[in-house]
């Protein structure tokens, strides 16, 4: 078996393995279905209430990605403005460092007051915590571009914009392929939270009721529905990472 194959085996014996324990310690030590349910009854469970999972899911994924989208075109525009001018850095990075350190949580409320129970509150959310990591690693990557390279391009008569347009967001696409991969799972985050608060649908209204009646095997399974979901995002995140921007990784361990 080549090392190769190892790595990609890996994920998979580590994930097998982990619910196999899991079981084992479950039936082992007779733990109560109330307190941890076995990954067996975790599955039982998915299935018999796999139509509800299905569209609880769809309602999630469709939110998280909303929010998601609108954190990439806002995050990026951000970031582009805050990392092309000391003026802008100045001005719009304490407010959207005051702007993160707010709770996300207690935003749901007042957009609830604004928009009403449902779907729109859980777009936001997840947009309200997300967009922050893209915005600071695209401005990170445009402030790492080297003086003497923006120097160089002038002389040769490069106007502002075609340093940023030609150089300094192609060269930022690193970071902010590495803040996608963070924003994404972030993303899930705020959806699950407004759909706990406000929302009629979705996987944090189908494991909140699922709690309220003591379903503690189907609040996990949403938990696992997540997770995968998530995974899933990160992967995709991860692969159009490798077709953009491999040369930012040619020669290192990652793409050998």
């Amino acid at each position: 078996m080549t090392d190769r194959t190892i790595e990609r085996l890996m994920p998979w014996a580590v994930t097998i393995g982990f619910f196999v324990v899991w079981e084992i310690c479950c039936r082992l030590f007779d733990l109560d279905v109330f307190i941890l349910p076995a990954p067996s009854d975790i599955w039982r469970e998915a299935i018999k209430f796999a139509p509800e999972l299905a569209y609880h899911s769809a309602q999630t994924l469709y939110t998280t990605l909303a929010g998601f989208g609108l954190a990439v075109v806002v995050g990026v525009a951000l970031g582009a403005a805050i990392g092309s001018s000391r003026l802008v850095y100045r001005g719009l990075y304490p407010v959207l460092i005051g702007f993160n350190s707010i709770p996300k949580v207690a935003l749901v409320p007042i957009l609830v007051i604004w928009f009403g129970i449902g779907t729109v509150p859980a777009i936001l959310t997840a947009f309200v915590i997300s967009f922050f990591p893209i915005a600071v690693n695209v401005a990170t990557g445009l402030a790492t571009i080297e003086r003497d390279m923006t120097d160089v391009l002038r002389s040769l008569g490069a106007s502002r914009r075609d340093i940023l347009l030609k150089v300094g967001l192609p060269r930022s696409m690193p970071y902010l392929f590495a803040s996608l991969k963070v924003a994404i799972t972030l993303s899930f985050v705020g959806s699950v939270i407004a759909e706990t608060v406000a929302s009629n649908k979705g996987i944090g209204y189908l494991m909140l009721s699922a709690s309220s009646n003591y379903n503690v095997p189907l609040v996990f399974a949403g938990l696992l529905v997540l997770a995968l979901l998530g995974v899933v995002m990160y992967v995709a995140a991860a692969m159009l990472e490798m077709r953009t921007s491999a040369w930012a990784f040619r020669g290192s361990d990652v793409v050998s």
